[in-house]
């Protein structure tokens, strides 16, 4: 939110702490999806790009290693379930989870972040800047993490939910989605491991607006209604 948009971890190092994720690369160049160790990076055009570079770098991603895994099977899912029933059922609310569903999704809208250059701007003036794509009968995998309100200042509280599709042509922040019927797994952590890029200059100098950092974030998130 404050600007930070250089990366500062290589792929290969973050793929030390888990083969499941989502984040952006350097320039909050578009959106990633990690899946089984495999890093997709969908670009402001729509197209969807397979990233073997170890050395390529990430400002912000949050990763996990699959285990422990509760299997869920949803009928009429969307984020209006996510937010409500999924949440009090699964009993969320105080904790971090981990969320991966597949399916064929009647409706799926995205957005994509463009890249930037220094000096960057905040977040909120990239999401204005947003490519935003959709897609019908759509054969993919929604994964992100699930982050209480109580925690909203460590990351953003609520879904963070990401998308790519069988054929890994389509992916993206996820905005709106709907399916008859998707299954998958949840995993429910006992411990979150923060990493902070100490060393990097701009990030120790910055300040964040903590007056507006919330309302920053769900406008930028744009799928917590």
């Amino acid at each position: 939110m404050a600007g930070n948009m250089a990366g500062t971890i290589t792929v290969a190092d973050l793929l030390k702490h888990g083969s499941a994720g989502i984040g952006t690369f350097d320039g909050i160049d578009g959106e990633v999806v990690i899946l089984d160790g495999e890093v997709y990076q969908a670009v402001a055009d729509g197209t969807v790009n397979h990233v073997t570079d170890p050395q390529a770098k990430l400002p912000f991603a949050s990763v996990h290693t699959p285990t422990d895994l509760e299997a869920v099977n949803l009928t009429g899912v969307d984020f209006n379930l996510l937010n409500g029933s999924f949440i009090r059922q699964h009993e969320l609310q105080n904790v971090f989870a981990a969320l991966r569903l597949t399916g064929t999704f009647s409706h799926v809208k995205i957005r994509i972040m463009p890249k930037q250059e220094p000096p960057y701007p905040n977040l909120l003036e990239v999401a204005h800047m947003q490519a935003l794509f959709s897609r019908d009968q759509v054969k993919g995998t929604i994964i992100g993490y699930y982050a209480p309100e109580i925690f909203g200042s460590v990351t953003a509280a609520g879904w963070h939910l990401h998308f790519i599709s069988d054929d890994r042509q389509f992916a993206g922040h996820l905005l709106e989605f709907s399916a008859p019927q998707a299954t998958g797994d949840l995993q429910v952590f006992d411990m979150l491991d923060q990493h902070l890029p100490v060393a990097d200059r701009a990030f120790r100098q910055s300040e964040v607006d903590l007056a507006s950092l919330r309302a920053g974030i769900a406008e930028s998130e744009g799928n917590q209604e």
